[in-house]
């Protein structure tokens, strides 16, 4: 009796002295974490067979997102043990201890159900111990599902090396990316885009920022996309919120990474991002790059009915092109965080950049009226964009360890954009044809714009963790000025020769100011049933001035202002044994879009010799009722998630394409057809679907992510009086790969069906992309090859068929490219592979 109780003492000694060495090589870990949030999760351990306690054994958290480490616990002589102050989100719990097998449990934190139980665990006595040292390895997904959120890694993703944000958003489902760089969720490209969580002076896939296929890969480490955001968020963006997570290490010492990234035909893209981390100051610094240049070639046909004097004659044009297109972009960041006393944080960061766009286009011209002679000509446009963005931004944060789970935080921060965007048309005679030359142009636009934006939010959790309350106010301004200035060359021996037209220029002003203010409440009803309601209100108003343009036909006035509320509302419930295991969620959200000032303004801007696109001073803002009812069940190691949706918009803002009859006749009877795009508040549209995804490791070399989704699309046009459906679906497949130990390879592919638009299509399109990784030198760096679009069949096709005209437009853009990666890592945390303090916090992945 006295030997098994000396042993016992002795193993109970040696549990508490492994978990104080485990938790003591931790801790530098958990400070640099600071893990604050509303979240909590208790539970207890037994033995399997005997039911008794598992004294002393170490509990570890990880994020399922990346595996990072969050918290370690350690069980009680009874065997329960409890982590608090959590932020929510899908954790991974790895339970060790040297005398049982590891145990492995999956859970979920949300703000409607913050509080996570597992009682009970069973640990399995382990048939032989070996001591060694601790090493927690977690594989990273390539995307993580939650219910109406996605989380992609983009360090995981090979499918990003050399690319940039939109190429990562091409695998991720409910998400659709055009050749312009536009983003769709679930048919609508009413996106709100965020870096960090706050305002980014991004346009999506349009004039009035940077875009998303501007922005480098190499810069985010992740990306979220919410498909129907809660009151919290803006009340813009009804089709979803896409926030980019930039890098950033929070490790003692100096941490960071480098990178070069060399593709065919001319592309080049490197990255430097290092931090310092010393007492109560972290000091972070970053330069990113990108010179990369594209080959294009592009047709259009058109056809369309003109009246000339009495008569209705047919015009037909026919335009192909073949050009290139660089992009380059230079942007460095420089940032401080600080620790202060009572539980309070403050960082600052500022980011400036430059970003140039140049684009030259050759192209041949053909026109007929009826059935006289096919008239060809030459053309050229010319392209210089000039961008200079800064970023800033400040985060105050103060914590309270009487109250867990109480926070303050405040922002504030803008962007400064400074364009200059000249465009050069040029025709020339082709010889034997009877079209005469049409002189030179020259119209350049000259944009600033700032964003500045201030927040507070308080988060206040309620006794006995029954829930909480959230709220918070907002300001922001967006303040745009320009010119617009339109010239021709007056002679064709002197092209470059340039003289003001002053009935086409203008001058302009926009300004859009938003207060806003919210309240969220979440509460459990029960153990398995738990809701969250939200009110979010925002007052508009916008202003605008033109001057000049005499020759410009103007309409209405740019001065608006109006109050809006937009409820929201979430339930949850559990059916599994622990949270998130089993969830069904409903959602209901009301959002708006507003038009941007590129919408809004009448600022023609020709695209090429035969289109422009022209504003709309009486846009309005388009509203939309979404609904999501969400399933998600988690077996072992995968997820299965399917989701029912709808979104219903009215006022919904369309573009269209018409003839400009007075600019064609005014060009001359050989000079072709004259084509306006433009903006307009068009009846109600409808889009009803469902969506399946499956993250599912099919062995340990082998993991799958499959989606696919299928709606149908309903534009219900008032002014034409006539309704137009169609079904749209899309697939998606990415199979990762780990061939050895350090060697990873990823296959994936999409292929989307035709889209619907109010006046056409757009026609189906996919692409396959394989890339591999090599880690070297003990994953101190990683050389990575990328083939994106193997197959070359990634394209934009376009119809459009009205009464009077009938348009195809094709564009393919050099996809089929091959890139070459290396990425160095600066520190000594990265010295021994696959242990939890070697991985990267936010940033410094191999897909860099």
């Amino acid at each position: 009796m006295k030997t098994l109780f000396i042993s016992s003492i002795l193993n109970r000694f040696g549990r508490a002295l492994r978990g104080w060495a485990i938790a003591s090589l931790l801790l530098p870990l958990g400070a640099a974490a600071q893990t604050t949030g509303p979240g909590s999760v208790r539970g207890s351990l037994v033995e399997e067979g005997t039911g008794q306690p598992v004294p002393f054994s170490d509990v570890l958290l990880l994020r399922a997102a990346d595996s990072s480490f969050v918290a370690v616990a350690q069980t009680t002589e009874q065997g329960t043990f409890k982590a608090v102050s959590l932020p929510v989100g899908t954790y991974l719990m790895r339970v060790q201890d040297l005398n049982y097998k590891p145990l492995r449990r999956r859970f979920t934190l949300t703000e409607a159900a913050p509080s996570a139980e597992l009682i009970g665990l069973k640990m399995t006595a382990a048939s032989a111990t070996k001591l060694s040292e601790v090493v927690v390895t977690g594989e990273k997904a390539t995307v993580v599902e939650e219910l109406g959120k996605r989380v992609i890694n983009v360090e995981k993703d090979l499918g990003s090396v050399g690319g940039t944000a939109a190429n990562v958003l091409q695998n991720v489902p409910s998400v659709s990316v055009d050749v312009n760089g536009a983003v769709s969720m679930r048919g609508s490209s009413n996106i709100t885009i965020l870096i960090d969580g706050k305002p980014a002076g991004v346009g999506n896939g349009g004039a009035g920022g940077p875009r998303l296929d501007q922005i480098p890969a190499s810069r985010i480490a992740q990306i979220e996309v919410i498909t129907n955001p809660s009151a919290k968020y803006d009340a813009s963006g009804g089709g979803g919120v896409i926030n980019l997570i930039t890098k950033k290490e929070t490790k003692n010492g100096t941490n960071g990474t480098a990178a070069l990234s060399i593709g065919t035909r001319g592309k080049y893209s490197g990255n430097l991002n290092v931090s310092r981390k010393q007492g109560k100051a972290t000091w972070t610094a970053g330069y990113n790059g990108r010179d990369v240049t594209f080959w294009s070639n592009s047709r259009s046909e058109q056809t369309a009915l003109l009246d000339v004097g009495a008569n209705r004659e047919t015009v037909r044009t026919t335009q192909a092109g073949t050009g290139s297109e660089v992009h380059r972009n230079h942007s460095l960041r420089v940032g401080v965080a600080l620790d202060l006393p009572k539980e309070q944080s403050l960082n600052f960061n500022v980011s400036p950049g430059i970003e140039q766009h140049l684009e030259s286009e050759g192209q041949l011209l053909t026109q007929q009226t009826g059935n006289d002679a096919v008239q060809r000509a030459r053309g050229r446009q010319d392209l210089d964009v000039n961008v200079r963005i800064l970023n800033y931004d400040g985060n105050y944060r103060r914590t309270f360890a009487e109250h867990k789970g109480r926070e303050l935080t405040a922002n504030f921060g803008g962007v400064v954009i400074d364009a200059t965007v000249p465009v050069v048309q040029r025709q020339f005679a082709e010889a034997g044809s009877a079209q005469p030359a049409q002189p030179s142009t020259r119209q350049q636009l000259n944009v600033l714009g700032n964003i500045q934006f201030g927040q507070v939010d308080y988060t206040h959790p309620f006794a006995a963790g029954k829930g909480r309350m959230e709220m918070g106010i907002k300001v922001e301004r967006q303040d745009n000025r320009g010119s617009n200035k339109f010239s021709y060359a007056t002679s064709e021996a002197r092209p470059d020769d340039f003289h003001d037209s002053p009935d086409r220029s203008l001058d302009y002003t926009f300004e859009q100011v938003v207060p806003a203010a919210y309240v969220t409440v979440q509460r459990p009803l029960t153990e398995k049933w738990s809701v969250q309601a939200g009110l979010r209100t925002e007052y508009t108003i916008v202003n605008g001035t033109i001057q000049g343009g005499a020759g410009i036909k103007q309409s209405g006035s740019l001065a608006q202002d109006y109050l809006n509320f937009f409820p929201s509302a979430t339930v949850n419930r559990e059916f599994g044994k622990e949270p998130g295991q089993n969830r069904l969620q409903l959602s209901y959200a009301r959002r708006l879009n507003r038009p941007n000032f590129m919408q809004q303004m009448p600022l023609p801007i020709y695209q090429d010799p035969r289109s422009y696109r022209l504003g709309n001073s009486r846009l309005r803002a388009e509203f939309s009722h979404n609904m999501e009812l969400g399933h998600q069940l988690n077996l072992g190691q995968g997820t299965l998630t399917s989701t029912v949706f709808a979104r219903i918009t009215t006022d919904a803002i369309q573009r269209l394409r018409n003839v400009d009859t007075l600019a064609t006749r005014l060009a001359g009877p050989n000079a072709g057809l004259v084509t306006a795009e433009t903006y307009e508040n068009l009846g109600r549209t409808t889009n009803l679907g469902v969506e399946f995804s499956l993250n599912q490791p099919i062995a340990k070399w082998w993991r799958l992510n499959a989606s696919t989704s299928l709606y149908r699309a309903e534009i219900a046009n008032n002014s034409f009086g006539n309704n137009r459906q169609a079904l749209v679906g899309n697939v998606r497949l990415t199979n990762n790969f780990t061939i050895r130990p350090t060697l990873d390879v990823q296959v994936s592919g999409n292929l989307r069906s035709a889209q619907l638009t109010v006046q056409g299509r757009q026609l189906a399109q996919g692409q396959m992309d394989i890339a591999l990784r090599q880690r070297l030198f003990s994953d101190r760096a990683a050389l990575t090859l990328r083939v994106s679009d193997l197959l070359n069949t990634q394209r934009y096709a376009g119809e459009v068929e009205t009464d009077v005209l009938r348009s195809y437009r094709y564009n393919k853009d050099e996809t089929r490219v091959g890139w070459l990666g290396f990425t160095w890592y600066i520190g000594a945390s990265k010295a021994k592979p696959g242990r939890i303090e070697a991985a990267p916090q936010g940033g410094g992945g191999f897909g860099g």
